[in-house]
């Protein structure tokens, strides 16, 4: 199994990322985990079904668990791929659909929203390593 140093980086960069992320949700406290899950239902509402600490829980495993695929060179990088697309997707309409976050026209961000706009990033190497192609060598005739 080969393997492109492209997508090495990006895996590293943004396996790190998350994966820290997950991490310091772990303790997350009670209004914490609230404000978090507050954000969240506004794009999924079902998030709301949970109970807050519970919750916070969840979204640290789901992180660390997507981290840790970015992160481990033996996890397919279409599966790695996969996950940090619909994550960064998932964290883009939470940005869209969140009060005071955007400006009057919806896209760009507000002072508040420049936090959450840049998970856009997130979503877009998804993408680019989702739909990297591999190059193959021309078939010798």
């Amino acid at each position: 199994m080969g393997f492109k140093l492209s997508h090495v980086i990006l895996r590293l960069a943004t396996g790190a990322y998350i994966l820290n992320s997950g991490v310091s949700k772990l303790s997350l406290d009670s209004e914490s985990a609230a404000t978090l899950q507050d954000m969240a239902a506004n794009a999924v509402p079902q998030a709301k079904q949970l109970p807050p600490e519970k919750f916070g829980k969840a979204v640290a495993a789901a992180e660390i668990g997507l981290g840790a695929a970015l992160l481990a060179p033996f996890v397919p990088t279409k599966l790695a791929a996969l996950g940090l697309t619909a994550f960064g997707t998932g964290l883009v309409g939470v940005y869209a659909k969140t009060p005071g976050l955007t400006q009057a026209d919806g896209v760009r961000p507000t002072q508040a929203g420049t936090a959450m706009a840049k998970d856009v990033w997130l979503a877009a190497i998804g993408l680019a390593l989702l739909l990297d192609r591999k190059h193959r060598k021309p078939a010798k005739h």
